[in-house]
C-alpha cells in the first residue's frame, strides 16, 4: 500500500470515528427517569402481607411538600357516592373504586376513572351507572353463584344512594393527603411516586374486612336473591 493511500485511509477512519462520537453526545441523555408504564406502579398491600405492617410504610410514601401526586384513599367502610365527592372536596377525585359489600360474600372490585370536565358529583354517578352495567354483563354471562352475585351488585349499583364505593384515587399534594389520612371512615392514604400518572397506576385497596392480612375473604355466606 502507498503512503498516499495510507493516508486516505487514516483520513476515512478517523472522520467515522468522529461522526460516532457527535452521533452519541448528540442524543437525549438516558439518566433520566423511565418512561412510565401502565400498572407500573402498585398502590394496595401485596397478597398475604399483614395488615399493620402495610399501615406502618404508608407516611414514608408521601411526596415532597409542594409535590401533587395521585394517592389511593382507602375507606374503612363503603360510602355512597356523593359522601365520597365530599371526602375528597380538598384534592382532586379521579377515580373510584366501587364494591359492593355481602356478608360472606366475595364481590368484585369494579375501578372506574372520572370523566374529565365533568362536576364531581355528576361524574361518580355515571361512574356508579358503568359499574352497574358491567355487573350487568357478569350476571348475563355468568351461571350459577357467579351469576347470582353479580346480579345482586347490579341491583345494590343501580341504586344512587348505594354505599358501595370502598376506595378512591385523589390527586393531591402532601398538605391536603396528610389531612385527608385523619379523616373519620378514612383507613389508609397511600401516595404514588412524584411523577407518577393515573395511567401508570395498579390498585389492590385494602378491604374493610381485612384486619390482620391482605387475604382473601371467605366466600361462603348466602347470596341476597333481590
Amino acid at each position: 500500500m502507498t503512503t498516499r493511500r495510507r493516508i486516505l485511509l487514516y483520513v476515512t477512519c478517523l472522520a467515522v470515528l468522529l461522526g460516532v462520537a457527535w452521533y452519541a453526545g448528540s442524543r437525549p441523555s438516558s439518566s433520566g427517569p423511565p418512561p412510565s408504564a401502565t400498572g407500573s406502579v402498585r398502590l394496595g398491600p401485596d397478597p398475604g402481607t399483614a395488615v399493620a405492617d402495610y399501615l406502618a410504610t404508608l407516611p414514608g410514601d408521601l411526596p415532597a411538600p409542594g409535590v401533587t401526586v395521585p394517592a389511593l384513599v382507602q375507606l374503612d367502610a363503603e360510602v355512597t357516592g356523593p359522601q365520597a365527592v365530599a371526602l375528597a372536596a380538598d384534592g382532586t377525585l379521579a377515580e373510584v373504586v366501587w364494591r359492593v359489600p355481602l356478608p360472606r360474600v366475595q364481590t368484585a372490585l369494579r375501578f372506574e376513572p372520572l370523566d374529565d370536565g365533568v362536576p364531581p358529583a355528576t361524574a361518580v354517578d355515571t361512574a356508579r351507572q358503568r359499574a352497574a352495567l358491567a355487573a350487568q354483563a357478569d350476571a348475563d354471562r355468568r351461571t350459577g353463584r357467579p351469576g347470582a352475585v353479580a346480579a345482586a351488585e347490579q341491583a345494590a349499583l343501580a341504586r344512587p344512594g348505594c354505599g358501595c364505593v370502598v376506595a378512591l384515587v385523589v390527586e393531591a399534594d402532601r398538605t391536603v393527603l396528610e389531612a385527608l389520612a385523619t379523616r373519620p371512615g378514612v383507613r389508609a392514604v397511600q401516595a404514588a411516586p412524584a411523577g407518577a400518572r393515573l395511567t401508570d397506576l395498579a390498585l389492590a385497596p385494602l378491604l374493610p374486612e381485612q384486619t390482620e392480612r391482605a387475604d382473601p375473604l371467605p366466600d361462603d355466606g348466602p347470596v341476597p336473591t333481590s
